[in-house]
């Protein structure tokens, strides 16, 4: 394993595209952090979004991880294109002359979703606690530590998502091709979606549960709800108006096995197209 996560990271310190991606990606999560948590004057009226509860944990876990999972097409990108050069400069096929098996290839580029999964988890991590620490009401250690679960699922939700990035890189072998794919597969969900919100409007018919929560993208989504409803004001707002916002905010059990689910899928289903091909 190590042997092999070293060949994929001495790639990647050749791969100037690589890095200038991944600092912008750590580089946003904190202009976010370091934006929310200044106090803005607009004519007298000053105003801090951190003041305004997204700080406080155990919330804090929910958020940053909602927000941060935004930012994951920036690893995307680096996903696609060091399996895309390894079309586009041969060192596939060079690799595979010098002794490196199909399954051993395959196995090194899901060792660099691992580390990039980790990496990020670990830094939202020290983010999240940091900003906690400095802006929650709450401190006490029983409250800081609940709601972990999102970071677990936020690390789940970045280890499918590039399995499929390196699925499509391994299928399409372009990289600008694999992510026009990715763009193409999210306006399918989505128009998946409108189809089913019209078959239930006019049959009563609820495919959702049954066939749209198990496709990929959305599985992914289902892992971490969004957390602005669950904020104390909103919940005002809509018991002042008379509404009542009935939700879960909890990680889906079935989220999260059909992840798995898809994870291993997009690996095996990487392995198999690249034990078909001929290179």
């Amino acid at each position: 394993m190590l042997r092999l996560l070293n060949i994929e990271l001495q790639k990647l310190r050749y791969n100037r595209s690589a890095k200038t991606i991944s600092i912008l990606y750590f580089s946003l999560i904190c202009f976010i952090a370091f934006i929310v948590s200044i106090e803005f004057d607009f004519g007298g009226v000053k105003f801090r979004v951190a003041d305004q509860g997204i700080f406080n944990f155990p919330f804090i876990w929910h958020f940053n991880t909602w927000v941060a999972a935004w930012l994951k097409i920036f690893f995307a990108v680096v996903i696609v294109s060091i399996v895309s050069n390894e079309y586009s400069y041969r060192t596939l096929k060079q690799n595979l002359i010098d002794g490196l098996s199909k399954k051993e290839f395959i196995t090194s580029k899901f060792l660099v979703v691992l580390l990039f999964s980790v990496i990020s988890t670990v830094f939202l991590f020290v983010v999240t606690m940091i900003l906690g620490l400095f802006f929650s009401d709450y401190t006490e250690l029983g409250i800081i530590f609940s709601d972990l679960e999102y970071m677990f699922a936020y690390f789940l939700k970045l280890v499918c998502f590039f399995s499929f990035c390196m699925f499509l890189g391994i299928w399409v072998k372009k990289s600008a091709f694999a992510l026009g794919f990715l763009g193409l597969w999210q306006v399918i969900e989505g128009l998946i979606a409108i189809l089913f919100q019209y078959i239930k409007v006019r049959t009563n018919v609820n495919l959702f549960d049954s066939v749209y929560n198990f496709l990929p993208l959305n599985a992914m989504s289902d892992l971490i709800v969004e957390p602005f409803s669950r904020l104390g004001a909103i919940q005002s707002i809509a018991n002042q108006v008379g509404e009542e916002i009935q939700k879960s905010y909890d990680v889906p059990v079935s989220a999260v096995l059909i992840c798995v689910v898809w994870t291993c899928i997009f690996i095996y289903g990487s392995y198999a197209i690249l034990r078909k091909r001929d290179l």
